[in-house]
């Protein structure tokens, strides 16, 4: 009982998570004219994890080596996605981007089969398909050719899906709060080393109101909190389930974007909603789906 009240916690808390990134849509498109996507990432990251490590400088002082490599891994892969995603977004559009990236949702669940030997019950490999049908229907438009931009899109989309079996795979082993303060610097990091190189010198618009309210989100809730709560979530959730959870960033983004920015909801993007929900209640509600075999050695419960 107390370990699917824990399952249950966690489960909100991811969701948590991807209604902050979901809101973070309208920030950065609010903020991206004034800070560039590399220095946005640096001082994001950089505001995150000086936060957390402060918050957490008791846990920090007792870091092992394991935990450093672990961070660094984990930092990594996040720095990759997100920068595969901000130079990708520049050749293809909005909206391809946005489903391309959210692949993870299918790929999650067969990558962690693929390196921890769980399979993916048929209740969360049809509530993938359901995540990603509805994605689909929220994000795309036009023709669905693929160009080079797409391709990094696509590459962005595996880096997610190996970052979210490596913070599950990690979460058992490292206190998952430390993990999320490494991992943010690491990024950080990186994109610091990238910034100048591919946008030139530091943007002094970073320090106007508009843009520091922006960064100010984006660092403390879109970063330290939600990178948290994923963090410690995926400590109980399986990553095939959490896939799933955390891509209702695209549902939150559409909302938000409908309600902050007036873009209209048409019946395509209504549908898309009802999908993801659909997805979501068939993985937590666990409503029947077939004849599911009871989870014998190799095989996860769906």
């Amino acid at each position: 009982m107390r370990s699917r009240a824990k399952s249950g916690l966690a489960a909100a808390g991811l969701l948590l998570a991807a209604l902050i990134w979901g809101f973070a849509f309208v920030i950065v498109k609010n903020t991206v004219d004034l800070v560039p996507p590399f220095y946005m990432m640096a001082l994001r990251f950089t505001l995150a994890g000086a936060l957390m490590a402060l918050i957490f400088m008791k846990k920090m002082i007792r870091l092992s080596l394991a935990d450093l490599k672990a961070g660094w891994v984990l930092g990594l892969f996040l720095f990759a996605s997100y920068a595969l995603q901000t130079v990708g977004i520049k050749y293809t559009t909005a909206g391809k981007n946005a489903f391309l990236t959210t692949i993870y949702v299918v790929l999650a669940p067969f990558l962690h089969w693929l390196l921890e030997r769980v399979r993916p019950g048929r209740k969360v490999a049809a509530a993938a398909g359901l995540a990603l049908a509805g994605i689909g229907l929220l994000s795309l438009n036009g023709d669905l050719s693929v160009n080079l931009g797409d391709g990094l899109t696509i590459g962005c989309g595996l880096t997610f899906a190996v970052h979210l079996v490596l913070v599950a795979r990690y979460a058992k082993r490292h206190d998952p709060l430390v993990m999320t303060v490494l991992q943010l610097g690491v990024a950080a990091l990186l994109s610091w080393a990238v910034a100048p190189f591919a946008e030139g010198g530091f943007p002094v618009a970073a320090f106007e109101p508009e843009a520091l309210g922006g960064l100010i989100y984006l660092g403390v809730l879109s970063t330290s909190v939600a990178f948290a709560l994923q963090n410690i979530g995926q400590k109980y959730v399986e990553p095939s389930v959490a896939a799933i959870l955390l891509s209702c960033e695209s549902l939150f983004g559409v909302l938000s974007s409908t309600l902050f920015l007036r873009e209209r909801m048409t019946g395509r993007m209504i549908a898309g909603c009802a999908l993801l929900f659909l997805a979501i209640l068939l993985v937590e509600a666990k409503l029947p789906f077939g004849r599911e075999k009871p989870a014998a050695r190799g095989e996860g419960e769906a």
